[in-house]
């Protein structure tokens, strides 16, 4: 119960044939975090306000609500099983850009009012920059760089990283560090995964917590 799950689909994650009460009720009740049924409703408010959400939220069902509702509802409901850690994946890729900041915000605020711990699985290293201190880049299974979130962004050693990167369309993100030695992207995507979809077991540390696993390009290269 310390460990939940919020997942990508805040449309297919919530029954909806429940109201928001029932979804909340049935893990307070299931994982014992009220005393009594008489407790209920003040944690249902006090859920409600740790996600801001409206008191009159708990009437409806989920089709009533946008995505970022339903989200943050499905946060809500983590911390109802009493979650000190949140896998959430990708939970802002189906939402609107206009209402992406606002369930990051909140992650971050939970974070730091609550202490909860958050395991942020992603594409976009854009929303990764905003929630995440440290980042661990995978492909086909097997971590290729990781490690401080700003070392990797501002100084990224895997092709497959540099891969991502050129593909977020940020104006904060460090694009001047692809400089034009580097490969187009965009042509040679195929290949770049290609090679690094091979597994290697060694691997180079490039900072202080930055560590890289050794790849095609860094093939005869000295790293101090």
């Amino acid at each position: 119960s310390k460990v939940q799950m919020v997942f990508q689909d805040p449309f297919g994650s919530l029954n909806p044939t429940h109201t928001i009460a029932h979804h909340l009720t049935r893990p307070l009740k299931i994982h014992k975090q009220v005393a009594s049924n008489k407790d209920i409703p003040a944690k249902l408010n006090e859920l409600l306000e740790m996600v801001e959400l409206a008191p009159d939220t708990l009437e409806k069902f989920p089709h009533q609500l946008s995505g970022g509702q339903r989200q943050r509802v499905n946060l809500a409901r983590a911390l109802a099983v009493g979650a000190e850690v949140i896998l959430a994946d990708e939970p802002t890729s189906m939402l609107d850009v206009s209402i992406r900041l606002g369930v990051l915000n909140l992650m971050q605020r939970m974070k730091k009012e609550l202490g909860i711990g958050f395991l942020y699985i992603t594409h976009d290293l854009a929303t990764a920059h905003y929630i995440a201190e440290e980042t661990a880049v995978m492909y086909k299974g097997q971590i290729v760089e990781w490690g401080d979130t700003q070392s990797i962004l501002t100084n990224p050693q895997h092709p497959y990283t540099k891969l991502l990167i050129s593909a977020v369309p940020d104006p904060d993100l460090p694009f001047g560090n692809l400089v034009e030695s580097e490969p187009n992207y965009s042509i040679d995507a195929d290949q770049i995964r290609s090679k690094s979809s091979q597994f290697e077991t060694e691997f180079d540390q490039v900072g202080p917590n930055h560590f890289v696993k050794h790849h095609f390009e860094s093939k005869g290269k000295n790293v101090a």
